[in-house]
């Protein structure tokens, strides 16, 4: 997102003369639709990710209705998943007439508190959702342990998790199946798009028969295998995938850096807190997010100084059609007064240094 020269956006990712040339390359070479291209997209995230299944599809919001679609999540059936992500986390069970049922996060961290998932499951629980929120770690150990002890899937949305490490190991490679996004505000943004890991061959196979209409191969007349719809990623997409994938080293060490300027400025700040993001365990910062007591104020005040910011997104117990009436006090913090400053791997870090100096003149 780029506004006027004089305004500093709240995100920035650039696109290069080599982008513009790789999606040439596919219209002169007839790669539109879903071919060769997303083959090779596919598995190059694969190789980055070391995992074995990589499926793209139309946004990360598909792949995580197609990996629950994949484990046989039905109606009746219920999904935990925390009370502080996107909507889109709790949409996907909802789609397919299952239940999702929240659960509170930690009080310093906007994350899945694990220490309350036993007592949110039931005989009616199928799988646990854990969500990587701004490639920060969920602690995995005792989410897996808890899904081996009562059979359950998990499925990690990684979407925000891309290339985030918990234990040297990819977020996102290690459980059922992991859903990332490729939407503008992420690492690597071919405009829409998304991806499913997986380490299961079964599960990937019947992800690729979900996203073409359960068939196999459209061009040959196999037969109708399964539910499905239209899920199919482009060749125009992987085209610029394939080039974003490159810069990704140079990404992160950027967001690393603005993540480090952000962190000493704010310490000497009474106003406004940094959620912490811990980069030495391998965490990405891909955003930068602050707890600001007056945060409508806040805004205004940078929007007045050409700054733009993002209000992080309400909590999902507030969204009225999920029907929750449970009490959720350690999201609370979060959907009131989260904010996102200035960032995105492409942000030059001398605006972010003016941001920094004009939060110093903020009371």
């Amino acid at each position: 997102m780029k506004l006027s020269d004089n305004h500093i956006s709240w995100w920035r990712t650039n696109f290069s003369e080599n982008d513009i040339e790789k999606v040439s390359e596919s219209i002169r070479d007839e790669n539109i639709s879903m071919g060769r291209v997303t083959e090779e997209f596919e598995q190059r995230l694969a190789d980055a990710l070391d995992v074995p299944y990589v499926v793209a599809t139309t946004s990360g919001s598909i792949a995580l209705l197609m990996a629950l679609m994949a484990l046989g999540i039905e109606a009746g059936d219920e999904v935990i998943v925390p009370n502080r992500t996107w909507i889109a986390t709790a949409h996907a069970p909802l789609m397919l007439g299952a239940k999702p049922v929240l659960i509170d996060v930690l009080p310093d961290r906007p994350i899945m508190d694990t220490s309350k998932l036993r007592e949110k499951i039931t005989s009616l629980t199928k799988a646990i959702m854990p969500v990587q929120l701004n490639g920060r770690a969920v602690h995995m150990e005792e989410v897996w342990e808890i899904a081996k002890e009562y059979g359950l899937f998990v499925v990690e949305d990684s979407a925000q998790g891309l290339f985030s490490k918990y234990q040297d190991k990819y977020m996102g490679t290690q459980s059922d199946a992991g859903c990332f996004s490729l939407s503008v505000a992420k690492l690597i943004p071919t405009g829409q798009g998304g991806f499913v890991a997986t380490p299961r061959k079964d599960i990937y196979e019947k992800m690729r028969l979900i996203r073409t209409q359960g068939v196999d191969d459209v061009n040959s007349g196999t037969p109708f295998l399964g539910m499905g719809f239209n899920f199919r990623y482009t060749d125009l997409q992987a085209s610029i995938g394939l080039v974003q994938l490159s810069k990704v080293g140079k990404r992160i060490n950027n967001l690393n850096k603005i993540y480090e300027m952000y962190r000493e400025a704010l310490e000497e700040m009474d106003n406004l807190k940094l959620i912490p993001v811990h980069i030495k365990r391998g965490e990405i910062p891909l955003y930068v997010e602050v707890l600001a007591e007056k945060r409508e104020k806040c805004i205004k005040y940078l929007a007045s100084h050409g700054i733009q910011t993002r209000p992080m997104y309400p909590d999902l117990d507030t969204a009225e059609h999920l029907k929750c009436s449970n009490e959720f006090p350690n999201t609370r913090p979060f959907g009131k007064q989260g904010l996102v400053l200035p960032c995105g791997p492409d942000q030059p870090l001398e605006n972010v240094d003016r941001v920094i100096k004009t939060l110093y003149g903020f009371r």
